[in-house]
């Protein structure tokens, strides 16, 4: 028997408990995923200085591709752009119907499934349990930024490869001082111009 849903659309069919099967199971594995995972990002920092030459910009899609595949099987990944998985025990918290970032609502049921889909198990429920197999588990208790959503559709790999090889402190950098130069110049000029017209008078 399905309890009705508060927040859902009516007539709408149950979802199919089999769905989540591959999602349940990385969760379970959190531990392994999270090594895994750890692998992963080491071996793309490391290739940061091959995607600077190939160009950030062209490596985005094939890259937003493949991670779209991988994680899409593993966890229902929606591809935000600003992944959470490595501090959120291994369940994507973008498929909480609320769309929550930052632990559970108050309807989770008793049984500890969600509120909104009544026969699927809360996706912080799941965190949770995930979270204490990990050895970074602790990163759970610590605020989420709120969703940006024109980030939506990128690839969060390599969004991390560019701040953790140091990229994008580089290139803030580089900014910088561009900016500080054009201002230096421009009061040079301010100054030079008035000088100019101080020896007119």
């Amino acid at each position: 028997m399905r309890t009705p849903a508060a927040f859902e659309a009516t007539g709408k069919q149950p979802r199919d408990a089999k769905k989540f099967a591959l999602r349940f199971w990385a969760i379970r594995n959190s531990a392994a995923m999270e090594r895994m995972y750890n692998a992963l990002e080491w071996t793309l920092v490391k290739l940061a200085p091959a995607f600077t030459a190939i160009g950030w910009e062209r490596m985005e899609k094939p890259v937003a591709k493949v991670e779209r595949l991988v994680k899409g099987a593993l966890f229902d990944c929606k591809m935000c752009g600003q992944c959470a998985l490595s501090s959120t025990g291994m369940s994507c918290p973008m498929n909480c119907p609320k769309g929550l970032r930052n632990g559970p609502c108050g309807g989770v049921r008793a049984n500890g499934n969600c509120e909104v889909y009544a026969d699927m198990p809360c996706v912080w429920v799941k965190a949770y349990e995930g979270s204490q197999k990990m050895v970074d588990g602790a990163a759970i208790a610590v605020p989420a930024k709120p969703v940006d959503h024109r980030l939506k559709g990128t690839s969060s790999w390599l969004s991390v490869a560019r701040e953790k090889s140091g990229y994008n402190a580089r290139i803030a950098s580089e900014r910088a001082a561009a900016a500080a130069a054009v201002k230096a110049k421009a009061a040079v000029t301010k100054t030079d111009t008035t000088k100019s017209g101080g020896a007119k008078a």
